[in-house]
């Protein structure tokens, strides 16, 4: 599998060492490069300096072969403009998006995005453990894979 992580943060960084020891082929994107410093001696994918959102940056990190795309920077516009240009523009077939904001990752899903919003997650799983009703859709992600290229 040939994946492209967009933001090189906790999440991000600990996706790709993750998926770097499981023998992926792991390409992240950061806009800094101190950020590269997150991820783990043994990281065997390339780290690319640019804006996952801009086009030339993701063609120079091949993301037009990727399987998997996922935008995990702190930005919900961000991350959510990154993600349109892998699934309509790339045709990526495997697009997710971190959206913290549970307004916009509705609104985004209703786009047909792919979408993790973590603060849906959390008051989830902190309503169940007080015995409260959860959330059913907390944190699933609802688009269907781009057609093949």
């Amino acid at each position: 599998m040939r994946a492209i992580i967009v933001g090189c943060g906790r999440v991000g960084a600990g996706l790709a060492d993750a998926l770097s020891r499981a023998g992926h082929d792991v390409t992240i994107i950061d806009v800094t490069s101190r950020a590269f410093n997150r991820l783990n001696g043994d990281f065997r994918g390339q780290a690319v300096r640019g804006d996952g959102t801009d086009e030339d940056v993701l063609h120079r990190a091949g993301a037009e072969t990727a399987d998997w795309f996922f935008a995990l920077t702190e930005g919900d516009n961000r991350n959510a403009l990154a993600a349109q240009v892998a699934r309509d523009t790339l045709r990526i077939p495997h697009v997710v998006a971190k959206i913290n904001d549970p307004v916009r990752a509705a609104a985004y899903r209703t786009m047909g995005l792919a979408v993790v919003c973590r603060t849906s997650m959390m008051v989830d799983v902190l309503s169940r453990a007080l015995g409260l009703p959860g959330d059913p859709d907390a944190g699933v992600l609802t688009a269907e894979p781009v057609e093949a290229r």
